[in-house]
């Protein structure tokens, strides 16, 4: 018999913002997506179309930063696979910041449950 279990990742939300007028933001200067990978990987990617730091940070529920990184200037895009396979069940929260606002986006971990596989034997 045969027991599996995965870590599963769902991006549940996914927005942007800027800091300085929520009701009428401007546009940033960088765009962003996150995914998930078959082999449980968050994937970020980050395409800026003007030369602007920004910092991409992970953190969880408790705003506990568990990774960080600053995007420089002259990087005008940058890709990033984060492996969760390691972090417990619950929620997280992926943001995207520069000087003119920020893209957040929050995801929710939770392991599958444990699936049993079955065989089937035919006899002629």
């Amino acid at each position: 018999m045969i027991t599996l279990m995965s870590k599963v990742a769902a991006t549940v939300l996914m927005s942007a913002s800027t800091l300085t007028n929520p009701t009428t933001p401007k546009a940033l200067s960088f765009d962003a997506s996150a995914f998930v990978t078959a082999n449980n990987q968050i994937r970020v990617a980050v395409k800026k179309n003007a030369e602007s730091t920004v910092v991409l940070t992970l953190s969880n529920k408790s705003h506990e930063v568990l990774f960080r990184k600053n995007i420089s200037k002259k990087e005008l895009t940058y890709a990033v696979k984060l492996d969760v396979d390691d972090l417990a069940d619950g929620q997280y929260e992926i943001e995207l910041s520069s000087r003119e606002g920020s893209i957040v986006k929050e995801v929710t971990l939770k392991t599958a449950p444990i699936q049993k596989a079955t065989r089937v034997v035919a006899m002629q």
